[in-house]
């Protein structure tokens, strides 16, 4: 057998060749087995749990029959056109299997066996062998390493772990798409708990042959799934994943990720000052919500952002009301909304004449809102509180946070909640959450609640936290400039590092400030550049191996004459010997001496996977202990671009601190859009540096003092 053998070519492409996978007619089991808790009786016992009404194949070399149903002694058995091939059979069988179910124009596979890609060389190599099998041959193949999938609108459970599957009927569901099939089961077991819908459920393993972006885009396309909950580790294709995140955005619908792993000490650190700072995660992270991901941080927040993305008519742009009873409560509240960044429109006796009049004299009109225990008293209380919220606009969702204790308490509230919300169908979000997790909630106020469209959660830091997540979706500013990407002309061929001299040649004709230089290769010429430039001047080192020119005492600052210019030359040498006697330079820069200012550090990264980034904050000697930096898209119009510097932790600074004057905030602005549309325009180059900026007061605008760049390796 040899892979790189000619396969029949496929006949079928796209969502048509998934479809075997996921909605097979039939089905065959590759190591079916009569043993109880064997992996492929278990698949075949969930077929029948479930009512599979497609032909199902079972294949075992040494067994005539398994319950009743005939064996076939092998694949090539197998009748023409079987849709999906569950392999149920050690690794060591695996490929040779996958070749013979290939040959016999098999559509689909899922492979359950582990050690493959994490298995070492020969376990790599066979894995490849699997995609190459698999993309001559057009069949569809799920895994290795992966627990299978469940289509639970059909009922067809393609996987070992015992499952009864919920029709899904007419409603909308959720798909979940996850790496971890481990996590995959949790999280639907979670979410079917809630009596939330579910379409499917695909762990993709290994992916050898196909990934979370092949699931993504045929779960887009599918009418009954407006929410999709995804585990992923790693993506293996980002563009394609972005393209399909943008595309279930303008389509409505919400894709929800959890990411594990915030740490990029896997992967190569970047040369710059810039690369270093802007992780792959926070990188990653930009780049999905920017598509239109919501970013759940944890299992739980997956499962509760995606249940109120379900179940509620629209997601909320405007902050929530809450409604509380108790003042301890509302103060909680209030740190807790503080500390997500969720903002609550803030109203009053005067601004809320329709919420003033629902409630009793003593009741201030607030938000959070206290009702104290007058509803005990007054079970009404709750319907005209919710009708007057309603019908305000400045709220985007109604948070209900009740007290229920016991059941006769319950009894008293839940009552006219469940009214006010069939009767008046608010065209907003309404959830509800229990203070006293634990309290006895009888099943039919929770069954109705949900029937209703109303998430019910255990605790109100739980429902804040999802409804910050949908909100931010909501209120996230999706357009792009319009400005064209700014080529840069110049840009050398096959040298990985242009030192600073050469980056600011480049740079400084697309509208990068620099301060005056010339760039010199004796002490002589120095002396003359100093002199033309105007006292004080500082002298630097220029080579493409000295990336970082303080760390060898290539700077010298504040040479206020041509003698202390003569004099620095020789020190810059002798500093440069020491710290690597190879070290040759093409020179020296000579550049005026600029004025202080508040130092910045702007500086942009191509990932090779996700594409460009823009890192703007604050620097200095602390801004990597501090971290006080924002990363941006690089097509971000003006105005978002002054926003994002808003919310750097030291912003104030930029707008007058303790009576020191305004910065020239629209300058910065002005050079990281620059910066951006370069790196849109330039895919060669890798970073960007410009650390640092001085930032003036306002109308003095902005220079940046240094500056390296960085080319992205050439291809063979």
């Amino acid at each position: 057998m040899s892979v790189d053998t000619v396969l029949p070519p496929a006949t079928t492409t796209g969502a048509a060749a998934l479809d075997r996978l996921l909605r097979p007619r039939s089905v065959a089991i590759v190591g079916a087995s009569e043993k109880p808790g064997a992996l492929g009786n278990s698949v075949l016992s969930n077929l029948l749990r479930n009512g599979f009404a497609g032909d199902i194949h079972l294949i075992n070399p040494k067994r005539a029959q398994i319950e009743g149903r005939p064996c076939l002694p092998s694949v090539a058995a197998l009748p023409d056109n079987v849709d999906c091939a569950v392999l149920a059979i050690p690794r060591a069988a695996v490929l040779e299997t996958i070749w013979s179910l290939a040959e016999r124009g098999v559509g689909s596979a899922i492979i359950f066996s582990a050690g493959f890609a994490e298995g070492g060389e020969e376990g790599v190599a066979e894995q490849r062998a699997i995609g190459r099998i698999a993309a001559a041959s057009g069949m569809v193949i799920e895994g290795p390493n992966c627990l299978g999938m469940t289509n639970f609108i059909d009922r067809i459970p393609l996987t070992f772990v015992e499952t009864l599957a919920t029709p899904l009927g007419t409603r909308d569901g959720i798909g979940v798409v996850s790496q971890s099939g481990a996590m995959a089961c949790v999280l639907c077991t979670t979410l079917a708990s809630r009596d939330l819908g579910l379409s499917f459920s695909i762990s993709t393993g290994n992916e050898a042959a196909s990934g979370v972006e092949d699931y993504v885009e045929y779960l887009i396309d599918d009418p009954q799934t407006r929410v999709i909950a995804m585990i992923v580790e790693q993506f293996r294709k980002p563009q394609r994943f972005l393209a399909a995140a943008r595309r279930a955005r303008a389509q409505g619908k919400t894709i929800v990720l959890l990411h594990p792993g915030k740490s990029s000490a896997a992967r190569e650190s970047a040369a710059t000052h810039t690369g270093a700072m802007a992780g792959d995660y926070q990188l990653l992270r930009l780049k999905v919500e920017r598509a239109g991901v919501v970013f759940a941080e944890t299992l739980e927040e997956l499962g509760d952002i995606a249940e109120i993305a379900l179940r509620c008519p629209t997601i909320p742009a405007g902050g929530p009301a809450v409604l509380g009873e108790s003042g301890a409560f509302k103060a909680l509240t209030l740190d807790l909304c503080e500390a997500l960044g969720l903002d609550l429109p803030v109203v009053d006796d005067a601004n809320a004449p329709a919420l003033r009049a629902a409630l009793p004299e003593f009741v201030g009109v607030s938000n959070p809102l206290d009702l104290t225990a007058q509803g005990l008293v007054d079970p009404d209380l709750y319907y005209r509180t919710l009708a007057a919220v309603f019908d305000d606009d400045r709220f985007g969702s109604v948070l209900a946070g009740i007290i229920q204790t016991d059941p006769v308490t319950v009894g008293i509230k839940l009552p006219p909640i469940l009214r006010a919300v069939r009767e008046l169908v608010p065209g907003k979000p309404v959830i509800l959450a229990g203070l006293d997790e634990g309290a006895q909630v009888g099943p039919q106020f929770v069954g109705e609640l949900r029937a209703l469209g109303i998430p019910y959660f255990p605790s109100t830091e739980r429902a804040l936290r999802a409804l910050q997540r949908l909100n931010a979706l909501a209120r996230r500013d999706f357009q792009a400039s319009d400005a064209a990407p700014l080529p840069a002309p110049g840009l050398p061929d096959g040298e990985a590092v242009i030192p600073e001299y050469r980056a600011k040649q480049i740079l400084a004709p697309l509208g990068i400030a620099f301060p005056q230089g010339v760039i010199c290769t004796s002490v002589e010429a120095a002396v003359d550049a100093a002199t033309a430039l105007g006292f004080p001047v500082v002298i630097k080192a220029q080579s493409p191996s000295l990336s970082h020119k303080s760390d060898a005492g290539g700077v010298i600052l504040n040479l206020a004459d041509a003698d202390a210019v003569r004099a620095g030359w020789d020190r810059l040498h002798a500093n440069v010997a020491a710290y690597d006697t190879a070290m040759v330079l093409d020179g020296v820069l000579v550049e005026a001496m600029g004025a202080r200012g508040t130092e910045l550090i702007i500086g942009a990264k191509n990932d090779p996977e996700w594409g460009p980034v823009i890192l703007v904050g604050f620097g200095g000697v602390t801004a990597e202990i501090l971290q006080d930096v924002r990363l941006l898209p690089p097509d971000l119009p003006h105005a978002a671009i002054v926003r994002e510097l808003g919310l750097l932790k030291s912003a104030a600074i930029l707008h007058g601190f303790r009576g020191s004057p305004a910065l020239d905030v629209d300058a910065v602005a002005q050079m990281v859009a620059t910066l951006g549309r370069i790196m849109l325009a330039e895919p060669g180059i890798r970073e960007i540096d410009l650390n640092p900026v001085m930032v003036y007061p306002c109308g003095q605008g902005v220079v940046a003092l240094d500056a390296l760049m960085v080319m992205a390796e050439q291809q063979p």
